[in-house]
This record gives C-alpha cells, structure tokens and sequence, in this order.
C-alpha cells in the first residue's frame, strides 16, 4: 500500500475537487465519498487537512451551516478558480496517463 498511499499525496487535491464539482460537502460527507469509491485507506484527518488548503488556495466557497450536534458544519463548494484548477488537473493526468500507457505497453508506440 506504500506506494500507492505516495501516488494518492500527489493526487487527492483533484480527487477531492473532482468530489466537489458534483456538490457541496462537508469534511465527513468528503471523506465518505472517497471510501464509497474505493480509497478506503484515506482517513478523515488528511482530508481535513487538505480541506485547510484548497480554502487557503481560494479553490473553494465555504459556507458554514448549523449542524443538530456540535459546532456549525463547513460546507465546501467549488468556485471558478477551483474548477479552474480541476480541470488543469485533468489535462495533466491525461497527459501523465498517456505516458505512462505507452511505458507500459510499447508496442502501442506509434499507433493512433
């Protein structure tokens, strides 16, 4: 799980804007959606703290709303310069996944 856990450091800013641009979250729901889509080893902490930086980075709207327990939830929703950013992440996975499909596979080389 090493390396993939080191690949995912890399990536879970986009994977996290991704989550957002369908609709906004809070920390938990964020959490709960990575899990449902099978990266069961990210823990709540982590997302938090990647949540501190994306707001820092201005990618994001918060909105902080009454929760029944405890202190009001922050709700997180993508602004212009967060899908911006997700979609220059895209174009860079796309890029890196191409690269990394012709490495593992040379024989595509060449071929459309």
């Amino acid at each position: 799980m090493g390396q993939l856990t080191e690949m995912l450091k890399g990536t879970l800013e986009g994977i996290v804007l991704a989550i957002l641009a369908d609709e906004p979250a809070y920390g938990y729901e964020i959490t709960a959606r990575l899990r449902a889509s099978g990266f069961t080893e990210i823990v709540e902490g982590t997302v938090y703290a990647l949540l501190v930086r994306i707001e820092k980075k201005g990618l994001v709207d918060v909105e902080k709303r009454p929760s029944e327990k405890g202190p009001p939830r922050k709700i997180y929703a993508l602004n212009a310069q967060g899908r911006a950013h997700l979609a220059e992440f895209w174009q860079t996975w796309d890029f890196l996944a191409e690269r990394l499909d012709h490495l593992n596979h040379p024989q595509n080389e060449g071929r459309s």
